[in-house]
């Protein structure tokens, strides 16, 4: 895969947006961050949507399963955070997850 292809976030595609407010309250409430949110979406995910939030200096990377998907086992957001959070220590270039 084209590295650069992979890296570049794009608008988001119409029927995946997110709740932009809810998403704001969460950060505040729970990372207390605040300020405008920029939100693009990479192109591909491995099946599950991936977006990139901006906001201010610090950037983010959210992940979540197809709207509607019907295979629960395919798009286990909780196996992907487990799996981050135990190599996370071990390996520099895998990325902190928030939650």
């Amino acid at each position: 895969m084209n590295k650069a292809f992979a890296d570049k976030s794009i608008d988001i595609r119409q029927g995946e947006e997110l709740n932009i407010e809810n998403l704001q309250k969460y950060l505040l409430d729970t990372l207390e961050m605040s300020g405008e949110i920029n939100i693009s979406q990479f192109p591909s995910g491995f099946s599950n949507l991936t977006y990139l939030i901006k906001i201010g200096k610090e950037e983010l990377v959210l992940r979540r399963p197809p709207y509607g998907a019907k295979i629960k086992s395919g798009h286990d957001m909780s196996r992907e955070y487990n799996i981050l959070a135990k190599l996370y220590p071990l390996y520099s270039k895998v990325p902190k997850v928030i939650c």
